[in-house]
């Protein structure tokens, strides 16, 4: 077996405030291989982001990783120093934001940018780093590289400026790429360039990537495996094509119900009642029980956890057998 570029276990993210602990991710355990494209999906508050930020080091205090261990190529990281962790940073793991505007500061030109990550952790020289940096802007399908390297972050398009971050994220050949929402404020057509692009870069450059996005439509075409989050739980993951034509959870279910179909061969689409729990209201057992059509005794109750189920892992109890303790049937 190949080592996992990414190995995330037990992962559990804790934010301390007035009202007590709230729990944003919790027990998140998965790997991604070398060269593959892990797809992490759900709704607005399932904790994908949060997941992210927590494996790069980037929780802003008093958020702290409670519990759980990230090790990257072996490398335990998630008890590095700061220091440490800004070495890692840009070298071995690059990050591509939803908005591209945040990610390059507008009072420097792009090249000045994309010189200062390379020359940062790659031992170049500045005219080498300039020469590097041109050969990324043309591999993300910047037109003219030599003119546009001088230009400022604002006479880019939205779509330039998104190639631009995948340059930067990429520039010192990373091993882990984690690419949260990089397609969200984008044009559809634009969505579907910067798709191929980040599937083609990561091939050539042999990168692992953590794709977040609540869009199946960009997972469908882009990751290998998907992973489902629920309220900071991951409910499913397993390879895109049986996740998305057969899914296992009622969640993941109610999620690919909800897409419409090019065929039209359903009236009404599937509509999942109710809304994600807030942080300070987690139900017990499944958290998704308030919401599920097949809920039943053990499911506010226990916890689940996930089991292989054909090629996939669920944490559902309708695939495993649930514990039966006093008052725990009617």
């Amino acid at each position: 077996m190949t080592e996992p570029v990414l190995s995330v276990r037990d992962l559990k993210v804790e934010f301390p405030t007035r009202r007590g602990i709230l729990t944003a991710v919790d027990g998140v355990s998965f790997d991604i291989a070398p060269g593959e494209i892990l797809g992490v999906v759900g709704e607005s508050g399932a904790g994908k982001s949060i997941t992210g930020t927590a494996i790069i080091g980037l929780i802003e205090p008093p958020g702290r990783i409670a519990a759980g261990e990230v090790m990257l190529r072996g490398l335990r990281i998630d008890a590095l120093s700061g220091e440490a962790m800004r070495k890692i940073r840009g070298k071995r793991i690059g990050m591509v934001f939803q908005d591209p505007l945040t990610s390059l500061n507008p009072l420097y030109r792009i090249g000045e940018q994309l010189i200062e990550t390379i020359t940062t952790h790659l031992n170049l020289s500045g005219a080498q780093a300039r020469t590097r940096a041109l050969e990324l802007l043309a591999e993300v399908g910047i037109p003219a590289p030599e003119t546009r390297i001088d230009n400022y972050p604002h006479q880019f398009s939205g779509g330039m400026r998104q190639r631009v971050v995948l340059a930067l994220a990429l520039a010192a050949e990373p091993e882990l790429v984690i690419a949260d929402e990089p397609t969200t404020a984008l044009d559809v057509s634009v969505q579907a360039q910067i798709i191929a692009l980040l599937k083609r870069l990561c091939r050539q450059h042999g990168a692992a990537v953590m794709l977040i996005t609540h869009d199946m439509g960009v997972i469908a075409e882009t990751a290998d495996r998907v992973a489902v989050m629920y309220a900071g739980r991951i409910v499913e993951v397993g390879p895109v094509r049986d996740v998305i034509t057969a899914p296992l959870h009622p969640y993941t279910k109610g999620l690919m119900g909800s897409i419409p179909s090019l065929t039209g061969e359903t009236d009404r689409l599937t509509q999942i009642p109710g809304s994600m729990p807030r942080l300070t209201a987690i139900p017990s057992g499944c958290a998704f029980h308030p919401r599920c059509p097949r809920a039943f005794v053990p499911c506010p109750t226990f916890r689940p956890e996930l089991q292989n189920e054909a090629k996939s892992q669920v944490a559902c109890w309708l695939y495993q057998p649930f514990p039966v303790t006093a008052g725990a049937l009617p």
